[in-house]
């Protein structure tokens, strides 16, 4: 299929800017695959679509402040968005304005952190060598930003009031950069009710990466591919995940996130690894979902791999034809808005 097969008209007053009061409180598209229909719901709702020996599986990475603002040896205001530690200490970043970042070039950021630019790639990417007096992720902690989407227009203040609620109240293991964003409607009281109807929450770590987010660049989906992210399964939830699949349990994924984890581990091993790994999958039309079986999502940019990964899940037709529908019923659309619910056999 071609990119433009997964374009909707969607108004800029949609894209949620900023997180309703109440995490559970968002809207919730119940998508049926087995009925090809689609119905309006809320996300406390969530329960009602679950049964007793389901297995609910939750993306527990952590995203850290990834965005730096500092001053370049000329004065000059620079933003420094961390993409990937390379080796201790040299940081693959997206900067802005790049064009004044020449090798060699140093930038300060307060009086703890500074960074020299090691080199400028040919994709846009900046390698800065960071120094720094004391711990670098405590320094992070004290400085640094939340590193929000771009199509999220907050103001840059000394107060990051996005910190707690860019954050899965499941949070654990530091690492992403961006949110695992399906995971930020649950609250520990509904959690709690879940695990209360005999559910399992089981959880797995997929620190979420550029490759995420990254724009699809080529037209045609058969030469897309994702940048791989780094993941991990451990024993409980191998085990867990193994007897589920065993007893022909369903295995429900919250997040393309913990979706691309799971069937990678799938496709590379053959069952749930107990291992750390790359998780390198690109799912594109074709793709034969083999480890999950139901997937909660929110709703994503057009022509990104997170709508293709979806749409592929869901059957292109029905989730574009329910794009469409949430649209036009004024859903909140992107991290901070509200999610889909996709359930049924295909």
């Amino acid at each position: 299929m071609k990119l433009f097969e997964y374009n909707y008209s969607l108004p800029g007053y949609l894209i949620a800017q900023v997180p309703l009061n109440q995490r559970a409180s968002s809207r919730m598209l119940a998508v049926d695959r087995t009925l090809g229909s689609f119905t309006d719901r809320n996300f406390f709702d969530l329960p009602q679509f679950l049964r007793t020996d389901d297995v609910l599986v939750l993306n527990n990475t952590m995203v850290f402040p990834a965005r730096l603002f500092g001053r370049s040896e000329t004065g000059a205001m620079v933003e420094i968005f961390l993409v990937k530690e390379m080796e201790s200490g040299i940081w693959e970043t997206l900067a802005r304005p790049a064009r004044r970042l020449s090798q060699g070039k140093r930038i300060a950021f307060g009086d703890k952190l500074t960074a020299e630019v090691v080199e400028k790639a040919s994709d846009g990417k900046v390698l800065v060598r960071f120094s720094c007096e004391g711990d670098f992720y405590n320094i992070l902690d004290e400085i640094g930003k939340t590193p929000l989407p771009p199509y999220i227009k907050s103001e840059t203040s000394v107060i990051d009031t996005d910190r707690e609620r860019y954050q899965t109240v499941f949070a654990k293991n530091r690492g992403a950069i961006a949110a695992p964003t399906a995971g930020l409607h649950f609250t520990p009281d509904l959690l709690e009710t879940i695990r209360n109807i005999g559910v399992t929450v089981a959880e797995i770590t997929l620190h979420v990466g550029y490759g995420t987010f990254e724009p699809v660049r080529v037209n045609d989906l058969e030469q897309h591919a994702v940048s791989a992210e780094n993941c991990e399964i451990n024993e409980a939830t191998a085990e867990i995940l193994e007897r589920a699949k065993a007893d022909g349990r369903r295995i429900i994924a919250v997040g393309t996130t913990t979706t691309r984890a799971l069937e990678t581990s799938m496709v590379k091993f053959g069952n749930f690894a107990a291992v750390r790994y790359s998780a390198d999958l690109t799912i594109k039309p074709g793709y034969k979902f083999r480890a999950i079986d139901a997937l909660l999502t929110n709703f994503h940019l057009p022509e990104s791999s997170l709508l293709v990964l979806t749409s592929t899940f869901g059957g292109h037709e029905l989730i574009m034809d329910a794009y469409r529908h949430a649209v036009a019923a004024k859903y909140r659309f992107y991290s901070y808005g509200d999610c889909m619910l996709i359930v049924g056999k295909v």
